[in-house]
């Protein structure tokens, strides 16, 4: 099927190339465009806790409004504000009301806003818009700093925005322009490593050109689906998106580039050489492909909708990526013919690897000997995973030098640390009947007594009256473990336990959302991980028509995810001290190291059963795979590992976890893993590797013989393990 497919591209290539660039201007003009959302209700299920208490809000307490951000004011020398002081924080905040900056609707302060200790003084910035990330929000959150600076000039008061609005656009500077930065450094590494390869400028940069024209077709298509089909992609998705399609795209790309290379150098002609090189290296991509797809595709099993609307996006790339490797790229490469290499001629002759037939002669004879070592490490490496420390304080991952982290670290010396975010508690009666004013105070002093809350203000009541709420105040950053520790554990009990009779008590605001994310969180790990991996077993066992090969494979896989995740752990928590790592890593290490590394394993394997089937014996049939996808291997993995790699250069702690953890682990995959612990045991269970379906592997293999039928496929000499590099 696969040689019929290279054969289409190869015969009809305009019609295939204007097929495609057809496709994505269609897509890009007509496709709706994606927004961001900040929509909690989209993030988790409605049957959460935090979740209800929002929407009982909506309908008991229509008109509440919290601030989007809140400004700090204290005195340069941070001793006690004076009167002068106090009126001179009167005048900016009413110079700060009177600009009236859009989607601000009043900037106020009071008495009750001065701290205990007479140091600060808070502004509240309410909105008109309950979505603190609104665009037009955080603009003006950033007109209102640069308008503070001449009203605070000729006064003793500094002013510093923290609150969510303030945190999200410091967020954005911090990470600075990401996207670009991946898309700069994703093609600087391509274009180096291809030219490196091939020595050829147009190999080195057409990449860039198929690549980014499957980035249009596969957005244009996300944002249709989602239009129609009710998905909830956002426009977040473009960063990973463009890792994905770069790094997978580049992948599948290599894979045939190195096989067509090969078929070229036996002397055949251009398009026939391309026709067989999808042939040949179809299935393998296909596959790949399809393992990565269902990997995706089991995030619709998640709980949280961020993963759920990630899932199909993401595979829908990956579709069209592996439709781009099986057309469009056969098609540019057979008009380009030989002159794609101009202007070396280094291609023509085989290469030396001496490396790579070390290693794999030594596989080949030592197979025990080399699993032995390489599972060991990858095990040793795992252990620290043990020690993983869950974190769902974005937060602290910012630069202390930003405002509002120094403006929040400014505010909880003076006030509760959850004076910005309180947790809300709602109180409702369960026969609709009217709430007891005595018993809920009688309430409030209970949670107020609580070790880890600061206070607790008297319950407000609906105007029904059949609805009360409480905003408590913690001793916690919101956003931290020991916030969501208390929320999740003591304070959720006690809420619950001591509620007035005939009542139902439920615990909402941003520290019960981030505990219940945590469980949700919990859950999936216990449920999308064993469903990706049973999917991919099943591709990997039509693959290689064996029911053993899989499970050894995802027992690598294991290792090599677990691995990662120990590596990680030890470098962020143990050596640079840091208090956790971030909650989604180990989703994030699925999708990259797990799901995109397994391609590295698909190209090893099936080139193994590729020797087998010509008659070579285990032990050859190692050697010789070792060497023929070293080269494929190593130049995919250093470019989708350097991808990830520059967020290492990033000031967010978060974004440097995120990229050390993949480029590590993308290259465990590739060096260890894929080159080391696979081939070992696949050469360690013999033939047995390819049970049932081994029989008629050997079969044909008595049948043709080493150099018979199945050998003369233009991969040049196989008895010469050094003439089969890619």
């Amino acid at each position: 099927m696969f040689g019929r497919i290279g054969q289409s591209a190869v015969r009809h290539p305009w019609l295939t190339i204007v097929a495609w660039i057809i496709a994505a201007v269609a897509l890009m003009s007509l496709a709706p465009q994606l927004k961001p959302t900040g929509d909690q209700a989209d993030f988790l299920p409605s049957h959460y806790e935090s979740v209800q208490v929002g929407e009982v809000q909506k309908r008991a307490f229509p008109q509440q409004e919290q601030p989007a951000s809140i400004a700090v004011f204290q005195r340069g020398d941070k001793a006690a504000l004076t009167p002068e002081d106090r009126q001179d924080l009167r005048k900016v905040v009413a110079g700060l009301d009177g600009a009236k900056l859009k989607k601000v609707k009043q900037i106020s302060t009071d008495e009750q806003s001065v701290s205990a200790d007479g140091k600060l003084a808070l502004a509240a910035v309410m909105a008109t818009t309950k979505d603190p990330y609104d665009a037009d929000l955080m603009a003006s959150v950033e007109e209102l700093r640069e308008i503070a600076v001449p009203l605070l000039k000729s006064t003793e008061l500094t002013m510093g925005v923290t609150g969510q609005t303030a945190t999200g656009v410091d967020t954005m500077k911090s990470s600075g322009n990401t996207d670009a930065m991946i898309m700069m450094a994703t093609m600087v590494l391509i274009v180096v490593l291809l030219l490196a390869i091939f020595r050829s400028p147009l190999i080195a940069f057409l990449p860039l050109l198929i690549i980014s024209l499957v980035f249009m077709v596969a957005n244009g298509l996300i944002a249709t689906v989602s239009d129609l089909g009710g998905l909830k992609t956002d426009a977040s998705i473009s960063s990973i998106l463009i890792v994905v399609l770069f790094g997978v795209g580049t992948d599948y790309l290599l894979f045939l580039l190195f096989r067509y290379r090969e078929h070229l150098r036996s002397g055949q002609e251009p398009k026939q050489a391309m026709a067989d090189a999808v042939g040949k290296v179809g299935e393998t991509i296909a596959s790949a492909a399809g393992a990565v797809i269902v990997a995706f595709l089991a995030l619709l099993l998640s709980t949280l909708g961020m993963f759920r609307a990630m899932g199909p996006a993401l595979a829908i790339a990956v579709a069209v990526t592996l439709l781009a490797a099986l057309t469009l790229v056969p098609a540019v490469f057979s008009l380009l013919g030989a002159k794609a290499f101009w202007p070396s001629k280094a291609w023509r002759k085989q290469p030396q690897h001496r490396i790579s037939e070390r290693v794999g002669a030594l596989t080949g004879r030592r197979p025990g000997l080399v699993a032995a070592a390489s599972g060991g490490l990858l095990a040793v490496l795992a252990i620290g995973a043990l020690g993983f420390n869950p974190v769902f304080d974005t937060g602290s991952s910012l630069p202390k030098e930003l405002e509002s982290v120094k403006a929040m670290e400014d505010l909880q010396h003076s006030f509760p640390s959850g004076q910005t975010d309180p947790v809300w508690i709602v109180v409702r009666s369960e026969d609709g009947g009217k709430l007891d004013p005595a018993a809920l105070e009688a309430y409030g002093k209970e949670l107020a007594a609580l070790d880890g809350v600061g206070s607790a203000p008297p319950a407000v009541l609906a105007p029904a009256g059949d609805v009360a709420q409480l905003s408590v105040l913690i001793d916690h950053r919101p956003t931290g473990d020991a916030a969501i520790d208390l929320v999740a554990g003591p304070l959720r009990d006690l809420a619950h336990d001591k509620a007035p009779d005939g009542t139902e008590a439920l615990v909402g605001g941003t520290s019960a959302v981030l505990a219940d994310v945590q469980h949700a969180v919990n859950r999936d790990y216990t449920l999308v991980f064993p469903a990706a991996g049973l999917a991919i077993m099943i591709i990997l066992g039509l693959l290689l028509r064996s029911v053993v090969a899989p499970w050894y494979l995802m027992l690598a896989v294991g290792l090599g995810f677990g691995a990662t995740l120990g590596s990680t752990v030890w470098l962020f928590q143990d050596v640079r001290g840091e208090s956790g790592l971030l909650f989604t890593l180990p989703v994030i290490l699925y999708l990259f190291v797990v799901a995109i590394g397994t391609d590295y394993n698909i190209l090893m394997i099936a080139r193994l059963r590729e020797e087998i089937r010509r008659g070579s014996s285990p032990a050859e049939a190692t050697a010789r795979a070792v060497v023929s996808t070293a080269s494929t291997i190593t130049a995919a993995a250093v470019i989708l590992a350097g991808t990830f790699g520059v967020l290492l250069l990033a000031e967010n702690t978060m974004l440097q976890q995120m990229g050390f953890a993949v480029a590590f682990g993308i290259l465990l995959t590739a060096f260890v893993m894929a080159m080391l612990l696979v081939p070992a045991l696949t050469a360690l269970f013999g033939r047995r590797a390819w049970w049932p379906g081994g029989r008629a592997d050997a079969a044909r293999a008595e049948e043709n013989g080493p150099d018979g039928p199945d050998a003369a496929d233009g991969s040049a000499d196989q008895r010469r393990p050094a003439d089969v590099t890619g």
